[in-house]
């Protein structure tokens, strides 16, 4: 996980880019599009965005697949809320203080994503 702390460029939506980056996440998927279809300039919102949406599918997907193992995938189903909820936050909070938090491969990817937007 790398991350580094700098003031955003502003934000084509008007919002604090800070508060935009903390917003994306907290949809999840929904306001990740929404912001990634929204913003113009920011690529600090852009990134977030990027990555709120990966990190979603990624979850969603380990989710249903975890549902077809029986009694195993419940159980690590379990143990997954939780440290998906904590991630939420701590991405959020993140966002908020302006740190361009990158989680392993997903945020590489989420960075080359959100510069094609």
């Amino acid at each position: 996980m790398s991350s580094s702390s700098f003031d955003p460029e502003p934000s084509s939506t008007g919002i604090d880019p800070k508060v935009a980056g903390l917003l994306c996440y907290l949809g999840m998927f929904i306001t990740g599009f929404l912001f990634l279809v929204l913003e113009k300039k920011s690529r600090f919102v852009k990134f977030h965005a990027m990555q709120s949406i990966i990190v979603t599918v990624v979850l969603v997907v380990i989710n249903i697949v975890l549902g077809f193992i029986p009694i195993i995938g419940w159980l690590l189903g379990l143990i997954l809320s939780p440290l998906t909820f904590v991630l939420w936050i701590v991405l959020m909070l993140f966002a908020l203080q302006g740190k361009w938090f990158k989680l392993p491969i997903i945020g590489d990817y989420a960075e080359q994503q959100a510069n094609k937007f």
